[in-house]
């Protein structure tokens, strides 16, 4: 349903290869449960070299793709996107926020509210930093 290929947003991207449905489970974004401040720590190391691996689960825990990770990692964000995460328990979910074209490049918002400082490169002229 999906593969990892170049994208002009950041590095590598995940791509539709059929089309998909609006509200459809595409992925589980995996890596390895991590504590909150572990996740900081690791988070820093990641930033300096323009990325963000650690996604939280809530005010303890964090999965960190960078270690177990799969292709849900490759998701980028976009501050319009086309993808949304859904947190069930200790898992993550990335689903459709609405019909996905084929070769559509997949998308959510990493909801840092700027913590990060990295600009965003989901379109020409974004202001919005991660």
């Amino acid at each position: 349903m999906i593969e990892k290929r170049p994208s002009d947003i950041s590095g590598a991207g995940v791509f539709a290869r059929r089309p998909i449905p609006q509200h459809t489970f595409i992925v589980e974004y995996k890596g390895e449960k991590i504590s909150a401040a572990e996740s900081d720590r690791r988070e820093a190391r990641y930033l300096a070299r323009g990325r963000i691996w650690c996604f939280k689960l809530n005010a303890r825990w964090a999965r960190d793709a960078a270690y177990g990770g799969n292709i849900g990692r490759y998701i980028n964000h976009a501050c319009r996107p086309n993808c949304y995460s859904e947190i069930a328990g200790d898992r993550i979910w990335i689903r459709a926020l609405r019909d996905i074209r084929p070769g559509e490049e997949l998308t959510y918002d990493y909801c840092t509210d700027g913590e990060a400082g990295m600009r965003c490169r989901c379109r020409p002229g974004c202001r919005t930093r991660l």
